[in-house]
């Protein structure tokens, strides 16, 4: 294989870290992923070189703050494949992208009697809103049910998908289970029934590429952390029709083109969506951090995290009593497990002695856990930096702590 983890790994500072003596070895990706020095840097060029604020100063660095904000919705639009920047708005992330679409699409179109349908292994950002959206219009909330190997029942998606099916949200990748889900099928079907389609990438754009056109969904949103840029950003993708037909999310500065006391109107999107100073940073290490992977071959990125789980999951199935949740035959690079006589947690805190970092819980997936009749799980996900080697000492760990537990 081409691909060269070495290299790679150089250009992520944190992997370097000690945990007491011990090698980091990160493999909670789907948490949160690592920054390469070149995304670090953007941040620290931002408020060095341009700090100002965007949009109303005419002075010199106000412009260049602008042009670098507007650059970045460019750069995120050409990523998404968008058919323009103006269905790039800027959000904090997947929750509040999809807050948004709640509000907005909820008050424009969602009335008592409709249906929402979302799936089983949706995260809470994609659950709660919804309810919360039921219980102000009385909507109805249904629900895909998920097979044993952690694929979306699609027969069940078939009888559930109706006329009075108004939207169907459902994430593009499982963050507990790392199924990919077949969305471009669901656009499809939903589409034919009437129906709008959000899909949650924020675990999908980090692994592979993704086009909305090609996909065809009303809404697709993701977060900047996830996709080795900084916290507190992300971006929400909308056709540009139904975007522009749909009311302000929040009320503030910069969204609006003219304000009375009588009266105020709104900006066309994306500006009607985007009150108040955003992160202007965060934007731009975005872009830098998209830039850095349009750099990567990522055929050979792709092929390098399906060899990771493909070892990862020969070499866990072969520890006695550990069994792994999430056997879909399309998925990425996450493994869910648990190991009988030992809580997710004391595996997590036991393998940080090692310096070994899984996350350990229900994943904001609570819904799903319960599904397979479990309330936690360890959750070992990978990225491109990660190598079989640190598989192997995963391994070697979750052998201690059979022995320590037994």
């Amino acid at each position: 294989m081409s691909f060269d983890v070495a290299s790679i790994r150089k250009e992520f500072p944190i992997l370097k870290t000690l945990v007491g003596k011990k090698p980091l070895v990160y493999l909670d990706n789907a948490a949160t992923t690592q920054k390469p020095r070149r995304v670090i840097q953007a941040l620290e060029s931002y408020y060095t070189e341009t700090n100002a604020n965007i949009h109303r100063g005419v002075h010199y660095l106000a412009e260049r703050a602008t042009e670098a904000y507007e650059e970045a919705r460019r750069v995120v639009a050409r990523f998404l494949n968008a058919g323009t920047e103006d269905e790039v708005i800027f959000v904090r992330g997947t929750t509040e992208g999809i807050n948004l679409i709640a509000h907005s699409f909820g008050k424009r179109f969602i009335e008592s009697g409709d249906e929402i349908l979302i799936s089983t292994m949706e995260h809470h950002a994609n659950i709660v809103p919804w309810q919360l959206l039921c219980e102000s219009t009385g909507a109805i909330l249904k629900v895909i049910p998920v097979s044993d190997a952690g694929e979306l029942d699609m027969e069940a998606f078939d009888q559930l998908l109706s006329e009075r099916t108004k939207l169907v949200s459902v994430v593009h990748v499982s963050n507990s289970l790392g199924t990919i889900n077949p969305v471009k099928t669901i656009v499809e079907k939903s589409h034919a029934a009437g129906a709008k389609v959000l899909l949650d990438g924020a675990q999908a754009v980090g692994h592979f590429l993704v086009d909305v056109r090609d996909l065809d969904c009303d809404f697709y949103v993701f977060s900047g952390h996830k996709l080795f840029g900084a916290t507190g950003i992300g971006a929400v993708y909308g056709k540009y029709d139904m975007l522009d037909s749909l009311p302000p999310y929040q009320g503030g500065g910069d969204m609006i083109s003219q304000v009375t006391f009588e009266k105020t109107t709104y900006k066309a999107p994306p500006g009607r969506f985007e009150a108040g100073t955003p992160h202007i940073a965060g934007a731009i290490a975005m872009a830098e951090a998209i830039h850095y992977l349009n750099e990567l071959d990522r055929t050979d990125l792709i092929s390098h995290e399906h060899d990771l789980l493909e070892y990862a999951t020969g070499s866990l199935s072969e520890l006695d009593g550990l069994k792994i949740y999430g056997t879909a035959a399309e998925k990425v690079s996450l493994l869910s497990f648990t190991m009988e006589g030992t809580h997710p947690h004391d595996i997590a805190t036991v393998l940080d002695a090692d310096g070994i970092a899984i996350r350990a819980g229900h994943h904001c997936t609570q819904p799903l856990l319960q599904r397979y009749g479990i309330s936690a799980t360890g959750r070992a996900s990978l990225a491109f930096y990660n190598t079989r080697e640190e598989i192997d000492k995963l391994v070697e760990s979750l052998k201690k702590i059979q022995v320590l537990f037994a």
